[in-house]
């Protein structure tokens, strides 16, 4: 398995040429990475070895990234989602790479963007529950100075995707 961070992204300003049959190997990757390379190119309408060379070169290219199980938080009693924005005083490299470690390495901080606009950066933390989160904001705020930190929680989630929408190149 791919590790996600692998930097194998093609040069700065160029993308791999999709065609027809790439796109739709991608969409069905994307519903089930685990489907047999026999199947998958009964599905796309390939010899297998026609498939595994195409799934190759994806790979090779970094269009696919990494092959991965998701996960049902609710099954493992993390039920609550908060979306958490962050403002800072602080805007240097050195400052950025501190907060940058520090919140990556909290496993609760599934996602984490520097933003535009009127917040720094937003993170998504998946917690048990309201006590949970209270620990999770504790580790967060000793990471490093931050002038503004304001939590949200998700009342329902009314859709999650994993899958890109993917159109020929």
């Amino acid at each position: 398995m791919q590790n996600p961070t692998d930097d194998k992204t093609a040069p700065e300003g160029r993308r791999p040429k999709l065609d027809r049959l790439d796109a739709k190997i991608l969409h069905r990757l994307q519903l089930d990475a685990g489907i047999s390379n026999a199947d998958l190119a009964e599905q796309v309408g390939l010899s297998a070895n026609a498939c595994w060379r195409r799934v190759k070169r994806l790979d090779d290219e970094g269009v696919i990234r990494a092959r991965v199980a998701l996960l049902d938080p609710a099954q493992l009693g993390l039920a609550v989602t908060v979306f958490v924005t962050i403002k800072t005083t602080e805007h240097n490299e050195r400052w950025l790479n501190t907060f940058s470690r520090g919140v990556s390495a909290l496993p609760e901080v599934v996602e984490f963007y520097r933003m535009s606009g009127d917040v720094d950066y937003m993170l998504k933390i998946l917690v048990r529950d309201i006590a949970d989160y209270d620990r999770v904001y504790k580790k967060l705020i000793a990471v490093a100075p931050l002038s503004d930190v304001s939590s949200s929680f998700a009342m329902e989630q009314i859709k999650s995707s994993t899958a890109l929408p993917i159109a020929n190149s």
